[in-house]
């Protein structure tokens, strides 16, 4: 499929879609979005595939947030139709069934920080910045911006990004949980790979089981999640990807997962 703003391509097991609106520091129009969710239907239903990793072209942006040209006449109506188009492309990025890794070169704004929020894992180059600047202009983060955030580096700090829209360095986002690992620009991509290429070596049906337990659990109270992880436990067993993986560890030898 050929896409305008982004582009999807494939290197061994890991796939990769990239934001491609340099002039723009690679921000979300409608059509942007759109291609987003094309593009992670495709990743995830390449059977080839089994780690995804986004990030936007050049070392400047990841994703500057929504394109504010698009906001300048925009009536209540078409906002909350914006937003909702938004959440449905990121929701297709935090349910995909294959783990889903932000490499964060540059500044991750807005509906951007959004973006690496539905993604699994966030690596981050020293020279990012990240935030939720929204309030500057006179919204809010309308992509569950309020909602990921909090759950992901807790309400005190949430707030304060979100009430004042100040954005972060990379090592405070480190700090603060909102990346797990910030490496020079030069070696970002290299890091990215390593993580990626770790995770294709997992079994594909056990990295989902898992994804939809941690999800499932931030959803709900700690008792009903913990009910769903033991369901997930006894799902785990009923896979082929189990046994070999048993198997592999008993004959001291690698596992062959195949995703069943």
């Amino acid at each position: 499929m050929s896409y305008q703003n982004i582009i999807v391509e494939k290197k061994g097991k890991i796939g990769k879609l990239t934001i491609n609106r340099p002039d723009v520091r690679n921000a979300l129009n409608k059509e942007t979005r759109l291609e987003i969710e094309q593009g992670m239907i495709e990743l995830e239903n390449d059977a080839e595939v089994r780690v995804v990793v986004i990030t936007g072209v050049g070392e400047k942006a990841f994703c500057a947030g929504a394109d504010i040209r698009d906001m300048k006449d925009a009536t209540p109506l078409e906002a909350i139709e914006s937003a909702e188009l938004g959440k449905r492309v990121f929701k297709r990025v935090e349910n995909c069934k294959k783990p889903v890794i932000a490499m964060i070169n540059g500044f991750a704004l807005g509906g951007g920080c959004e973006l690496a929020l539905s993604c699994d894992i966030r690596i981050a180059s020293d020279n990012a910045r990240l935030g939720q600047p929204e309030i500057n202009i006179g919204i809010i983060p309308g992509y569950a911006g309020t909602q990921r955030l909090p759950r992901l580096v807790g309400k005190a700090v949430a707030m304060e990004l979100i009430l004042t829209g100040d954005l972060i360095k990379a090592d405070e986002a480190y700090r603060v949980g909102l990346v797990s690992k910030v490496v020079p620009q030069a070696e970002l991509e290299a890091a990215v790979m390593e993580v990626a290429d770790k995770l294709a070596l997992r079994s594909p049906v056990i990295l989902d089981i898992a994804k939809s337990a941690v999800n499932k659990g931030m959803e709900t109270s700690l008792d009903v999640g913990s009910a769903y992880e033991t369901q997930c436990f006894g799902t785990a067993f009923s896979t082929q990807d189990h046994h070999e993986g048993i198997n592999a560890f008993l004959e001291k030898r690698s596992p062959e997962f195949k995703g069943l």
